[in-house]
């Protein structure tokens, strides 16, 4: 190996060990998850409200978001920019919500958006990989015309 070979190898090592990505997050397999809740809606008709509207996140961390919709009309959980940023290790579909819930079924994979049915639940294990802001929102479109998002629908994620 020639010198110079011998210094770029030396280099890039250097670089890789010292890198705060090396050493981010342990073995994640083990952690314990982060749990957050977003409701979607309230009791009330019409509501159309994620609470909260704000969502941060850390890079290298297991969360559990729990989304809950407590109101009487479907919603979704649309947000291509998060779903970029993060792996997803499973989602889990509940028959309620609380201690006596039970899992009904299980997604593993890619996803996209989730729907979640009024009164559902659905509990979504990830790891966020890359920092950055990105909108939620639901596309439902009622029989005005207008989408639960035109009604003020959306919110904000922040991964740091």
């Amino acid at each position: 190996m020639s010198t110079l070979t011998k210094i770029m190898v030396a280099v890039v090592s250097s670089v890789f060990l010292l890198s705060p990505v090396a050493f981010a997050g342990g073995n994640l397999a083990k952690q314990k998850p982060i749990e957050v809740r977003l409701d979607m809606g309230k009791d009330s008709a019409g509501d159309h409200k994620f609470y909260p509207d704000k969502l941060t996140f850390e890079t290298g961390k297991l969360y559990k978001l729990v989304l809950h919709n407590p109101s009487d009309s479907k919603h979704y959980f649309t947000s291509p920019d998060f779903v970029s940023r993060v792996y997803t290790r499973k989602v889990q579909v509940m028959d309620d919500l609380g201690a006596g819930a039970k899992q009904i079924g299980e997604i593993k994979g890619a996803v996209s958006e989730v729907e979640i049915y009024p009164g559902g639940t659905t509990e979504w294990w990830f790891v966020p990989v890359a920092t950055g802001n990105a909108t939620v929102w639901c596309h439902i479109k009622d029989k005005d015309g207008k989408t639960h998002r035109d009604k003020g629908m959306e919110g904000m994620i922040t991964i740091l």
